[in-house]
């Protein structure tokens, strides 16, 4: 991993031309998000930010997760002295980071399009829809995904508690690549390590997703409950690369649901919701899937409200309309995470 101040420093600087990424910047099958440039003000769904709590109080409209505390007052140990500081709490859903889901291995429009040396030639991901002629274990979607810290706030100085940082990450940093995980392109491997997807491979535990499905229809929260479902995105599980589906929002969506699920199995993302992960956020295996919201930034940016996992993207902001023809059918989400924090005082 790269040092994150160094990282962002470099990424700026090649985007203006004066270093340059490793890698090919110029493969034309690989776009340009325009992420560090206007876009990272124009294209940001700042509304998405609300509602903001202070001290149990709710400061702006906007939906907060049921499981959300709602505490005036908190107290958290300092450090591991045994010794107490007192605080008000603090909520908000803040942009935390972005999943990109790709096609050609080691592409990414948010490092500006450069091509990092990661893959082969062999494991080109495909949609579905590209190639109907396909059949036995090619017989559907499959993309690579990267995962990105990148706390918006803390980048452009207009939020930044330390303190309150769930996980450290202050500047744009890379986390995750899975051209170098085995696990993404077997899915038989990604069984293996995670075996509880034989519990919900099912008929019974796959139609009880149905129920998710109707509420996040309805722009509802999503039931933590039904872990192994994304509403009308599809199932959780197997948590590798490879969809049935011939829709690009909706596979991109759910891979990008599906990585947030590998995180969280593997330990690697926090429970930040809650009023026992106030002082620090927690271990939690399976994805606390009211915690996140999405938006996506590319190839059109939603601006105007955030997505709960699984809603149809009949229902999302552009509708049907989303999809933008030659570009590859990649695609870039930027993940919104509820965090409650104890600000010491």
């Amino acid at each position: 991993m790269f040092r994150s101040k160094w990282f962002g420093a470099t990424v700026l600087a090649a985007l203006a031309g004066s270093v340059s990424l490793p890698g090919n910047a110029a493969d034309p099958l690989c776009e340009d998000s325009s992420l560090l440039g206007p876009k990272l003000f124009t294209d940001i769904c700042w509304a998405c930010l609300f509602p903001i709590r202070v001290a149990g109080v709710q400061f702006t409209p906007g939906a907060a997760p049921d499981k959300a505390t709602d505490k005036v007052f908190c107290l958290c140990e300092e450090g591991s002295s045994g010794i107490y500081k007192p605080g008000i709490t603090t909520s908000m859903w803040e942009p935390a980071r972005i999943v990109e889901t790709v096609k050609t291995p080691g592409c990414s429009p948010t490092l500006g399009g450069a091509t990092l040396p990661l893959g082969n030639r062999r494991s080109y991901g495909r949609l579905n829809s590209d190639n109907h002629s396909m059949t036995g274990q090619h017989d559907g979607s499959f993309y690579h995904t990267h995962y990105y810290a990148f706390p918006l706030l803390q980048i452009l100085d207009l939020y930044t508690p330390t303190k309150c940082s769930a996980d450290g990450y202050m500047d744009l940093d890379i986390i995750s690549f899975t051209e170098i995980d085995p696990t993404w392109n077997n899915a038989t491997l990604a069984f293996f390590q995670h075996p509880e997807s034989a519990a919900v491979a099912n008929p019974v535990a796959q139609a009880a997703c149905a129920a998710e499905s109707a509420l996040v229809t309805a722009r509802q929260e999503p039931l933590e409950s039904l872990w192994w479902c994304t509403g009308t995105w599809g199932s959780i599980y197997p948590l590798a690369g490879s969809v049935f589906s011939q829709d690009q929002n909706r596979t991109t969506a759910l891979l990008s649901a599906r990585l947030l699920a590998q995180q969280h199995r593997r330990g690697l993302a926090r429970r930040t919701m809650g009023d026992e992960n106030l002082c620090r956020a927690s271990i939690y295996p399976t994805i606390p899937k009211s915690q996140y919201k999405l938006t996506q930034f590319w190839p059109k940016s939603q601006t105007q409200r955030s997505l709960w996992l699984g809603e149809p993207p009949q229902t999302w902001e552009g509708g049907p309309g989303r999809h933008v023809p030659g570009t590859g059918n990649d695609a870039m989400y930027l993940i919104w995470r509820w965090t409650d924090c104890c600000s010491k005082i």
